[in-house]
């Protein structure tokens, strides 16, 4: 209410009401706050590793499960988020997120060894599982389906430019200030995105929310955690290794078994009826598929520079930040795109030029000129940026408004498995193919890495084959008016 200094005036005018934010401004800053932090999360640790190993006196080998116990609990919460933020309502369970992830930053800062440092990783992983299903679901219920494509540009953001920015700002760190600051970095943005959410998030509970199906969660958060550790792990123990063919068997069959027991419950923890939708469904597998080829790039392409031609995490970092810069460009011109010619054609293109980009990558060679490497990830940015914002529009775009939670954690789950299979094929490429240590003086042997990005471009050319099964009518309704009528004789 605005204040009035001359009582005498104002006698007789109504009340003003403080103008608030718009909705869709406010869920756009937290969500995208949020999916920094946690996106970033996941690499930035990784080129702090080899200090923690030294300064905690521990092999090197022992500091993968500070990675692997955050991506297990990741796992396990995922599932089960949608319907927490269901019943308990989007803000609350967004914010007790929120604060779980910023809490477990800050004690992961303060670990003094290894096992507290896990556990603390841990505890972050819970936080961090909430946030993206729950917070996509936020996004999509104020954003209307035309709007959708609007709603991409804030929804790639973080998830393009984290994983470019962790090394260079991880080596930063490191390098000028300690370890320990890879995880105070996200204490202030955090406190941040939670007061701002708290003040001005608007409380959201779905009416249908079911009860709480206790075996879906227990059959599908442990099956789904041990086929990720089977996944991340078996490049580097082995496929054979006994403890990566226990857990990758038996989290297949949990959830094998998860399947037969969701479909039968009313109220199922885990909707896989959902899968019934022809969009829904389609779109999922092309961006698992999809997924497992650009994060697996992703891996490969830093480990190449590092370890097969020995430039610094910085030089790494700064090589690989180009893709962020064309993911931000690309997302500009894509809903133009995307309304004119509809998803199917702008996907199938998208994925084609992406493929094209990894198979660029499998040319650089040790005496390459950085903008060389610069100029294909910048290709890639913009090619991926093409897929995911239409992919992720059109998904949701036949599903009733109520389904959103269960659709959007359906989703994640999915998108998560593919980072995990493309960590795991790519990675299991360089193993059999060999990547010889990096000689001072020598010429570097980078076959291994050209190979396993010509088998991420392949990847690429499948997700784009699967995608041509999309139907642009069954995706009129993310689309403007204009671009509504237009579907309906290229759908027929």
């Amino acid at each position: 209410m605005f204040c009035c200094y001359n009582q005498t005036f104002c006698q007789g005018v109504p009340a003003v009401p403080a103008r608030r934010l718009s909705p869709k401004i406010v869920v756009s800053v937290v969500f995208v706050a949020a999916m920094f932090l946690n996106i970033l999360d996941t690499t930035i640790i990784n080129v702090a590793l080899p200090t923690i190993s030294a300064q905690f006196g521990v092999a090197p080998t022992e500091t993968g499960t500070i990675v692997v116990g955050y991506l297990l609990s990741l796992a396990m919460v995922i599932p089960a988020s949608g319907w927490l933020g269901d019943r308990l309502g989007t803000k609350r369970v967004f914010l007790f997120a929120l604060a779980v992830f910023t809490l477990a930053s800050a004690l992961s800062g303060l670990a003094q060894n290894l096992p507290q440092l896990v556990a603390f990783r841990i505890l972050q992983g819970v936080g961090g599982g909430m946030l993206a299903p729950v917070g996509m679901a936020m996004l999509f219920r104020v954003f209307a389906l035309h709007e959708r494509m609007r709603a991409m540009r804030v929804l790639i953001l973080p998830t393009a430019v984290a994983p470019a920015l962790g090394p260079v700002l991880g080596g930063l760190l490191v390098d000028t200030l300690s370890w320990r600051w890879v995880f105070y970095v996200n204490v202030p943005i955090g406190i941040a995105a939670f007061v701002f959410g708290l003040l001005l998030l608007t409380e959201y509970r779905e009416p249908t929310a079911g009860r709480f199906d206790l075996a879906g969660f227990l059959l599908s958060g442990s099956g789904f955690a041990l086929l990720m550790y089977a996944l991340t792990e078996g490049a580097s123990q082995g496929w054979t290794s006994p403890v990566i063919l226990a857990t990758g068997l038996s989290g297949l069959v949990l959830l094998a078994v998860m399947v037969v027991v969701e479909l039968r419950v009313p109220e199922p923890m885990l909707d896989l009826r959902l899968f019934a939708d022809r969009m829904f469904r389609t779109i999922n597998v092309m961006t698992l598929i999809s997924t497992a080829a650009f994060l697996g790039v992703l891996f490969v392409f830093p480990l190449m520079y590092q370890d097969g031609i020995g430039a610094s995490a910085l030089d790494t970092g700064l090589n690989t930040f180009p893709e962020a810069v064309g993911v931000m460009l690309g997302t500009q011109v894509a809903s133009r795109i995307y309304t004119r010619f509809g998803p199917r054609r702008h996907i199938a293109i998208a994925l084609v030029n992406t493929a094209a980009s990894m198979a660029l990558l499998a040319t650089i060679g040790p005496d390459s000129p950085r903008w060389v490497a610069m100029l294909i990830m910048f290709y890639l940015g913009v090619s991926i940026s093409n897929q995911f914002n239409p992919g992720q529009t059109a998904a949701f775009a036949t599903l009733p408004a109520h389904k959103t939670g269960g659709a959007s954690t359906l989703f994640n789950s999915g998108r998560q498995a593919g980072a995990a299979i493309g960590v795991a094929v790519l990675g299991s490429v360089l193993a059999a193919v060999g990547t010889p240590a990096h000689a001072a003086g020598g010429t570097p042997d980078l076959t291994a890495y050209h190979v396993a990005f010509l088998v991420a471009a392949a990847l690429s050319l499948a997700a784009a084959g699967y995608a041509l099964l999309i139907r642009d009518k069954d995706a009129a309704s993310t689309m403007t008016a204009a671009a509504q009528t237009a579907a309906e004789p290229v759908a027929a």
